[in-house]
């Protein structure tokens, strides 16, 4: 049995990949600070026959990234497809952001993928077989948006850091990538919509159709199921993808 280890696991995209790659055959290990809902989780997709485990882990801890591998490995033996996923979003105008917000934001986003990946890229170089390791992205890691700047700094970062992962990973059969969706309706992007309309002094309607969907070609929010199928999609990739942004936005940000 493949295995793969999902941070943000228990809501939004993070659920929809545990339960799209649990139904694929693979044993799934549901990375999340809220430890109740992945436990959840795991006892739904066990009671429909299927094989996932619950781990409490916060990503921006050293030993709690390590200690939630070493709970796979112990359960399951092998680290074969992981997703950095985890994320929050917090948004201040530029000249009113506060540094404890920035510094929660790094600690989530940035130290969360240099821990998770790093993690991944140490078990897999050491089993000999190689493995997959996923970032979830943004469009916000090719454009600018308002409120958003210690996000998008984050989500820039992380398209790198796949990049360059993939350069030092190719010899051992590791291969990164970076999925990079547009807005998705799940409860993190929900909560900004009267957050933005409140700092913008817009309506909510307006937040919606000028600011998250005014740059795609067809009005359309990208799904959890998008996201999800991407990552199931590269799960077989043999390396031709490698290092790669793919842009999951209706056209948003087109290369």
């Amino acid at each position: 049995m493949k295995t793969a280890l999902i941070t943000g696991g228990a809501s939004g995209i993070g659920k929809a990949c545990v339960e799209k790659m649990a139904r694929e055959g693979y044993g799934v290990v549901i990375a999340d600070v809220n430890l109740a809902g992945a436990e959840a989780l795991a006892a739904q997709l066990t009671a429909e026959g299927l094989s996932a485990m619950a781990v409490h882990m916060d990503v921006g801890s050293e030993e709690e990234v390590e200690a939630g591998f070493d709970k796979m490995m112990e359960t399951y033996g092998s680290c074969d497809l992981v997703m950095s996923n985890a994320g929050v979003q917090i948004v201040h105008p530029f000249d009113e952001y506060p540094f404890s917000d920035w510094k929660k934001m790094m600690s989530i986003h940035a130290d969360g993928a240099f821990l998770v990946s790093r993690a991944a890229f140490r078990r897999m170089k050491a089993s000999g077989k190689g493995g997959r390791i996923v970032f979830t992205g943004s469009v916000q890691s090719f454009v600018g948006s308002k409120l958003k700047e210690p996000y998008n700094f984050a989500k820039h970062g992380v398209a790198g850091l796949a990049k360059a992962i993939a350069r030092e990973g190719a010899e051992y059969g590791i291969y990164t990538y970076t999925v990079c969706p547009s807005y998705i309706k799940t409860p993190l992007v929900e909560k900004q919509i009267p957050e933005q309309a409140r700092d913008l002094g817009i309506t909510e309607e307006e937040v919606v159709k000028n600011i998250m969907l005014r740059d795609t070609v067809d009005g359309v929010f990208t799904t959890v199921e998008d996201v999800a199928n991407t990552l199931f999609f590269l799960s077989n990739d043999q390396g031709a993808l490698t290092g790669q942004s793919l842009r999951l936005t209706h056209g948003w940000a087109m290369m």
